[in-house]
């Protein structure tokens, strides 16, 4: 069987329409309809992805997300009811990589499935000439294997925090937009997103630096422009 999946969603009809979807895709599905049930697939498991819906009885899926980033870097899509901002941005600062908004379409979800896995998986796949191990200033990249040190301390980034990154220090000396990034880590993916997605996850990536934006070591904000990593 394929990468294996977690999909939680009180919802029934969507959880069981959404398990259907992910088999079709030769996908492994460990669908739970309570946060009480995902709590011990996460625990016992070994995931590869996590589509969570935010609105479950009792324990949230944020709580969940949060329990996941405590020891996986999985991509996690976090599913909301709400179309609003509050609701994207707090999922994606407590380490989702994407959100999609009910009611969806399910072949839109499999697609975005598809986008994560594929960043997830295969680092070491991108075009010829990419370095594969990136030093500076006491950061090491280890891009074949999707690791990360600082100062020799393992930090646990998200996917999309690993992608920008390697961007950055790829492109380091030169400002990057939040547009080149986004760009860059979504290209092959039709939907939109807001500029709001990079702000969040740049902002969540400089904390586990124990960076700031007002006296950045690493990550600098070049205003009105993007950001820059100095060479």
């Amino acid at each position: 069987m394929g990468d294996r999946i977690l999909v939680v969603d009180d919802e029934r009809e969507i959880a069981d329409l959404v398990e259907l979807y992910l088999k079709n895709e030769n996908y492994t599905v460990f669908k739970c309809y309570t946060a009480e049930e995902a709590l011990r697939v996460i625990e016992k498991e070994a995931l590869d992805l996590a589509i969570l819906d935010i609105m479950l009885p009792g324990t949230s899926g944020f709580a969940l997300c949060q329990r996941i980033r405590e020891a996986h870097t999985y991509p996690v899509i976090m599913l909301t009811a709400k179309d609003g901002e509050i609701d994207k941005i707090t999922g994606l600062t407590l380490g989702a990589d994407d959100y999609i908004t009910k009611p969806f379409r399910p072949l839109e979800l499999v697609a975005r499935v598809k986008a994560q896995l594929r960043r997830y998986k295969r680092y070491s796949r991108a075009p010829g000439g990419r370095e594969t191990v990136i030093a500076h200033g006491g950061l090491l990249l280890d891009v074949d294997n999707h690791q990360c040190f600082l100062n020799e301390r393992e930090l646990p980034l998200t996917p999309t925090e690993f992608e920008i990154l390697r961007i950055l220090l790829e492109r380091r000396g030169k400002v990057v937009s939040a547009e080149e990034l986004f760009h860059e880590i979504w290209r092959d993916e039709y939907y939109s997103k807001n500029n709001n997605t990079i702000t969040v996850h740049v902002r969540h990536l400089r904390e586990k630096m124990e960076d700031t934006a007002e006296r950045p070591k690493y990550i600098k904000t070049v205003w009105g422009v993007g950001y820059k990593i100095d060479g």
